[in-house]
C-alpha cells in the first residue's frame, strides 16, 4: 500500500475512535466512559465478526444459563465459583459472556486462570473474572510494592493481572461487579493459582519456578472505575487505589489497520514484523507500530491515546509487600476467607441494600443480552 494512503487511512481510523492523529492535544483530554466505549468500537465489531459462527452454534444451547431480572431473588443468591477449562461448556460460557463487554476481552497470554460466577439459587451466570500474567512494566505498582528491577525480575511470577472481571445484568444492576472483584480475595482462588503453577517453568528463563499468589492488579476498563472504588468488607480495603496509566498503547489500532500497517512493513523489507516470539508479550504489538509510524515519518506519540485508566492492588498475601521485597521469605495467607463467606458479607453490604433502591433490575429480560451479540 502507498505510504500516502496508509497515512490517510490511519488518520481517519483515529479520528473515528476520537484520537487527535497529531496526537498534540491529547494532554488536556478526558474522555467521557462513553468516548471509552466508542473509542473501541472497531475493536468490538471485529471481535463480534470473528465470533459470529460461533455465536449462531452456541447460542441456543448458552441462554438457558442468563437470567431474567424476574428470576433473581437477592435474598436467595447463591454465590459459586467454578475454574474454566478449555472445551467444556463452562468454557463457551465464559467465551459467551465476554463478547458482551463494551470493551473487548483479550484472549490473554502465558498463565491464565478463567473463572464463571454463578448463582447457585437459580443455575444462572452472575459474571466472570479471569487472571493472566502480570504486564512487566507498571509504574505505579512498583513503585508501590518498593520493587527495584531486581526484585521484579526475581518475583514477578508470584502477581497476575486481573484482564477481565465484570457481572452481567441483572446482576451488575445489584452491584455484583464489587462481589466478584471481592472473590479474587479468597482461598479458592489463592488454592487454583497454587494447584495449576506450583511445578511450573518459566517460558523465558527455563528454571522451575515457586509461585504464590501475592498480589492482583487490576486497570480500570471506563477511565474512573465504580466497581474498585471502595470495594471494602468487614474493614478490609480490597483494592487500593496506586495510580494511572499514561494513556499510551495500542488498543486505538484495529485489528485491520495492524494487518495494514504489518503489509507495509513487508513491503518496505523491515523484518521486526516478522521476529514475534512468545514471551514477547504486547509489547511486541507496539514496536511493530512504532516502526511502522517511524518508516511513515510520523511522531510514536501517536501511540498516546490518552485514555488513562485507573491502576488498582488487591494484595492476597498480608504480609504482600514484605515477601514481594524479598523480606519476608513466606507469604501469609492465614487471613483469607472461603467464597461463601465473602459472598455472604458482599450480599448483606451491597445486593440487598441495591435491590431495595432499585428493584427495576426486575424488570430486565436476557433478549437485550443476546440482542448484543446477534445485532
Amino acid at each position: 500500500m502507498p505510504e500516502e494512503i496508509l497515512r490517510k487511512k490511519l488518520a481517519t481510523h483515529f479520528e473515528k475512535c476520537g484520537v487527535a492523529f497529531t496526537a498534540k492535544n491529547v494532554n488536556d483530554f478526558t474522555p467521557s466512559k462513553d468516548q471509552y466505549r466508542s473509542a473501541h468500537t472497531f475493536q468490538r465489531q471485529e471481535k463480534l465478526k470473528l465470533n459470529s459462527l460461533f455465536v449462531q452454534k452456541k447460542l441456543e444451547k448458552l441462554e438457558g444459563y442468563f437470567a431474567n431480572g424476574d428470576e433473581v431473588i437477592p435474598e436467595n443468591i447463591d454465590v459459586g465459583i467454578e475454574l474454566v477449562i478449555g472445551g467444556k461448556l463452562s468454557s463457551d460460557l465464559f467465551r459467551l459472556v465476554t463478547l458482551n463487554w463494551s470493551i473487548p476481552v483479550s484472549e490473554g497470554y502465558g498463565r491464565r486462570l478463567r473463572f464463571l460466577v454463578w448463582d447457585r439459587s437459580n443455575n444462572k451466570i452472575i459474571g466472570i473474572f479471569a487472571l493472566g500474567d502480570a504486564v512487566f512494566n507498571i509504574r505505579s505498582r512498583d513503585d508501590y510494592l518498593g520493587w527495584n528491577a531486581i526484585d521484579r525480575k526475581a518475583r514477578l511470577v508470584n502477581i497476575m493481572d486481573a484482564y477481565v472481571l465484570g457481572a452481567i445484568p441483572p446482576y451488575s444492576n445489584l452491584l455484583c461487579g464489587k462481589v466478584i472483584a471481592s472473590l479474587i480475595k479468597s482461598k479458592e482462588v489463592s488454592a487454583a493459582f497454587r494447584e495449576k503453577y506450583k511445578d511450573s517453568v518459566g517460558v523465558i528463563s527455563k528454571s522451575k519456578k515457586d509461585p504464590h499468589l501475592s498480589a492482583v492488579t487490576v486497570t480500570s476498563a471506563l477511565g474512573r472505575s465504580s466497581i474498585y472504588n471502595r470495594v471494602k468488607l468487614d474493614g478490609d480495603l480490597i483494592f487500593k487505589k496506586i495510580g494511572m496509566t499514561l494513556g499510551w498503547g495500542h488498543f486505538h489500532v484495529s485489528g485491520e489497520i495492524f494487518s495494514l500497517i504489518s503489509d507495509y512493513l513487508r513491503s518496505v523489507g523491515d523484518l521486526s514484523v516478522t521476529s514475534y516470539e512468545y514471551g514477547g508479550g504486547p509489547n511486541w504489538k507496539i514496536r511493530i507500530i512504532k516502526r511502522a509510524l517511524w518508516h511513515l515519518g510520523l511522531e510514536d506519540t501517536l501511540m498516546k491515546h490518552g485514555f488513562q485508566r485507573e491502576v488498582y492492588v488487591c494484595e492476597i498475601a498480608r504480609n504482600c509487600r514484605e515477601f514481594l521485597t524479598g523480606k519476608e521469605s513466606i507469604p501469609d495467607f492465614s487471613h483469607l476467607k472461603s467464597v461463601s463467606e465473602i459472598a455472604k458479607m458482599a450480599k448483606t453490604r451491597w445486593i440487598i441494600p441495591r435491590a431495595v433502591r432499585n428493584p427495576e433490575f426486575k424488570d430486565y429480560k436476557k433478549t437485550n443480552f443476546i440482542s448484543t451479540l446477534t445485532d
